[in-house]
């Protein structure tokens, strides 16, 4: 006969500790400062937000042509109307094909590398790296037989993401060498690495961008042509690597010497030491600073416009220069905003994810 040795745990927990009202009893209700504090905020909640949900949903006018759709509240016609002009920017109307090819890709890799239980993730990953790039280049530039598309009709969300992703996949890997290099026992490769991330941390992203549009030209031969999102990203991966360095610094110097010592005692090399030991152990004590690295990437996207770029927020600030818009800007910078909100959310959400995943009891 099996004996139950702890009866009280067994018992289930009352009826008014369970469930949403249990939530709210003992986190809301708790007290009666706290029953005050939920009252209050809840009224203040009430007041602020039924209008805001008023004027953005019930007397909304969500489809048109013009703005003589618009009769109530927010104008999100004038959205819906342009949708295609803030994905695609000038991108040629019968060549978005193409681009749209570019998204289904990159939405296929997503849900390929990043759940943890999909098969086959090394071949995602080798097929990211080396087929990936080079068929999106073709796709959205042109060649091989495809017609030429320049870079200036590239813009709206669109190049936000060329940009974003481009600077996010070479920052990290340049940003490591960087910071290994920071830490290197070799005088001249700490004293290049240490000066090129201290004068890029020094210097704003404009001025980056202004030096990559205008002065890097002037190093390069006269037959060779820089296009100007290629100078731009540039830039922006050199300013980024330098911040992603200092990121991965902070994590290797919270690796214990003695794994260090632990490694070069099973006689590992330098490179295959950090590869296998350290790097794995460093990277994901510091994936927070990583992502948010990121995140500051993807907003920062939207300072290419000082150099003739037309990002998605450029864009929307375009289309309330028409004379034919005006007086929507609200509704235009409320649209950019989400859109910037949703894939920096999505990055910080994902990055938790991956945290709890790889937590293996070794921090707080």
């Amino acid at each position: 006969m099996i004996v139950n040795e702890n009866p009280v745990a067994a018992r289930p927990a009352p009826a008014s500790n369970r469930g949403i009202w249990g939530w709210m009893r003992q986190k809301l209700f708790s007290s009666p400062a706290n029953t005050v504090l939920t009252v209050v905020t809840g009224w203040l909640l009430y007041i602020g937000l039924t209008p805001v949900i008023s004027w953005s949903f019930i007397e909304a006018d969500w489809f048109g042509s013009d703005r003589s759709a618009c009769d109530g509240g927010a104008c999100w016609v004038f959205i819906t109307a342009r949708i295609e002009q803030f994905i695609y920017g000038f991108y040629p109307e019968d060549l978005r094909w193409r681009v749209d090819l570019v998204f289904l890709q990159t939405g296929l890799l997503l849900l390929w590398l990043m759940p943890q239980s999909m098969p086959g993730k090394k071949w995602g990953v080798i097929y990211a790296l080396s087929i990936f790039p080079i068929s999106s280049f073709f796709l959205l530039s042109g060649g091989l037989g495809l017609e030429m598309v320049d870079t200036h009709k590239w813009g709206g969300l669109m190049l936000t993401l060329v940009l974003a992703l481009v600077g996010i996949v070479a920052a990290l890997p340049f940003g490591v060498l960087l910071a290994l290099g920071r830490r290197s026992e070799m005088p001249v490769i700490r004293f290049f690495c240490t000066t090129f991330i201290e004068v890029w941390r020094g210097v704003p992203l404009i001025t980056v961008l202004f030096m990559a549009s205008v002065m890097l030209p002037l190093f390069v031969p006269e037959e060779v042509v820089f296009d100007k999102l290629v100078r731009a990203l540039i830039g922006i991966v050199m300013f980024q690597s330098a911040y992603m360095a200092e990121v991965v610094r902070g994590g290797l110097q919270a690796i214990p010497r003695g794994q260090y010592e632990a490694a070069a005692a099973m006689g590992l090399g330098y490179w295959k030491m950090m590869r296998l030991v350290i790097l794995p152990q460093a990277l994901k004590m510091v994936i927070p600073g990583i992502v948010n690295t990121f995140i500051a990437l993807f907003k920062d996207t939207s300072l290419v416009l000082i150099i003739g770029l037309f990002d998605l927020l450029a864009i929307v600030q375009a289309g309330l220069a028409d004379p034919k818009w005006l007086g929507f800007a609200i509704e235009g910078y409320v649209f950019a905003g989400f859109v910037f909100w949703f894939f920096c959310f999505s990055m910080s959400r994902y990055s938790q994810s991956l945290e709890k995943r790889l937590n293996t009891g070794h921090k707080a």
